[in-house]
């Protein structure tokens, strides 16, 4: 596009203009082909950051970042959908609701990311199974999905090559938390992959990105606008993130409590939200007429077992031990285990989510740099908000590589849960909200 002229796109942007669709795809693919510089594309995401994007230039801005790469053709898959989670601690979900949509009657190829911050990723946790493989070929991915409806594997890079050198330069100049960007850089990624529906989960609260619901709101509310402008069926929940989700955070642990929910045996939270949002992927992919069809289905596939044993399917394809999920003891296991206490008696007041990945990244379960994640490590709660406790109870459990962690790892943790008067409030309902 050689008459793209970005200075004038900055301009227009800084002043809050009306942005043509032109020029937002000839900023992507001019950015792409080395013709607009790193500072030129700096100072346009400041100018978003400050000004914002409506909803169309948002859409222009997302359609060009996943056309400026590969994308998939799922056309010929049945009843394709996506599932997405903005991220939290202690967010498992996609082992679960993933298997029970395909149970249920979905295809799902999805790609995933590692974690990000003090999030943890999905593709982190599946690699906590000895031998599964996350680095699939596309070729692999599309045989995989057609033969067993459920392929879950780490993101192409080929997929959105705009999204990966935009978000590296959001993180040099301090715009990632502008709303339009963050919708872009997840949609864009969405929209390449392939699917016909997509199902978000966008969090907030301590653990999330999104601090209020309705910040949250917001950003679910853009990205199913983008979605539905690309053809795409779309769903989103907003669900709370101030406490962990489950009673697990670690990768070892979380894959353990995935399949604890799978047989039925899971924390109350996570399966409600699991089987909301698996619901949801069977509802807009067409594998069911009609919302209450879809509850019943994906009820039927994890009382039945069926979401399990698809699950393990999965996991065997891609070359890793599917008797850790008969037997979990052949997972990797820290070398330490200690309780924390309660110091008084009371009820559990908060448990700070953000303060719980902090204690997990200090044991060594979030990434640093090159630093390698160790899958055993994690924090395992044994109670939540509004649940009574008496002094010296066990309120949490902590798996550590080493005494000195084990220590620091208390610390924090003990600051994450706090212990407040027994006449406080019962524990809340967890809290699902859906925006369209």
């Amino acid at each position: 596009m050689a008459d793209f002229d970005m200075i004038a796109l900055i301009e227009a942007t800084k002043r809050g203009s009306a942005l043509d669709d032109r020029a937002i795809a000839g900023f992507v693919q001019s950015y792409m082909a080395g013709r607009v510089s790193e500072a030129q594309a700096a100072a346009w995401l400041m100018a978003v950051c400050l000004k914002g994007l409506d909803d169309g230039a948002a859409s222009a801005l997302t359609a060009a970042m996943a056309a400026c790469g590969e994308t998939l053709d799922l056309s010929d898959l049945a009843h394709t959908a996506d599932k997405h989670s903005t991220g939290g601690v202690g967010d498992k979900v996609t082992l679960v609701a993933c298997p029970l949509a395909v149970a249920a009657g979905c295809t799902v190829a999805k790609m995933s990311g590692r974690g990000l911050g003090h999030t943890g990723g999905t593709i982190d946790k599946l690699e906590a199974i000895p031998g599964f493989r996350t680095d699939l070929s596309a070729k692999e991915f599309r045989q995989q999905a057609a033969r067993v409806g459920l392929v879950v594997a780490s993101q192409s890079h080929e997929l959105s090559p705009a999204d990966r050198r935009l978000y590296a330069l959001r993180h040099e100049t301090a715009t990632v938390d502008s709303l339009p960007l963050i919708a872009a850089s997840v949609m864009s990624k969405k929209l390449a992959a392939g699917a016909s529906s997509i199902v978000l989960d966008v969090k907030w609260g301590r653990g999330a990105f999104m601090g209020s619901a309705d910040e949250a709101a917001r950003l679910a509310s853009l990205m199913c606008h983008i979605g539905a402008s690309q053809g795409r069926a779309m769903g989103a929940a907003v669900t709370p993130m101030n406490q962990p989700l489950g009673f697990s955070v670690g990768h070892v642990l979380e894959v353990r409590e995935a399949v604890e929910t799978l047989r039925g045996d899971g924390p109350s939270d996570l399966e409600a939200l699991s089987l909301e949002l698996s619901a949801k992927m069977v509802h807009l992919s067409g594998a069911a007429e009609s919302w209450e069809a879809a509850r019943d289905a994906v009820g039927e596939a994890l009382t039945s077992g069926r979401a399990l044993a698809k699950l393990a399917e999965m996991v065997r394809s891609q070359g890793g031990d599917a008797r850790v999920l008969d037997d979990p003891s052949r997972l990797p296991r820290a070398p330490l285990v200690d309780v924390l206490r309660s110091p008084t008696d009371g009820r559990i007041s908060a448990v700070d989510a953000l303060g719980i990945a902090q204690a997990v990244a200090r044991l060594g379960g979030s990434r640093k740099g090159r630093e390698a994640i160790d899958h055993r490590v994690g924090v395992r709660l044994l109670r939540k908000c509004g649940d009574p406790v008496e002094p010296g109870e066990p309120i949490l459990e902590i798996h550590a590589p080493s005494t000195e962690l084990l220590e620091h790892a208390k610390t924090i943790a003990g600051r994450a849960m706090r212990v407040g008067d027994a006449a406080g409030p019962p524990k809340a309902e967890f809290e699902i909200r859906w925006v369209s």
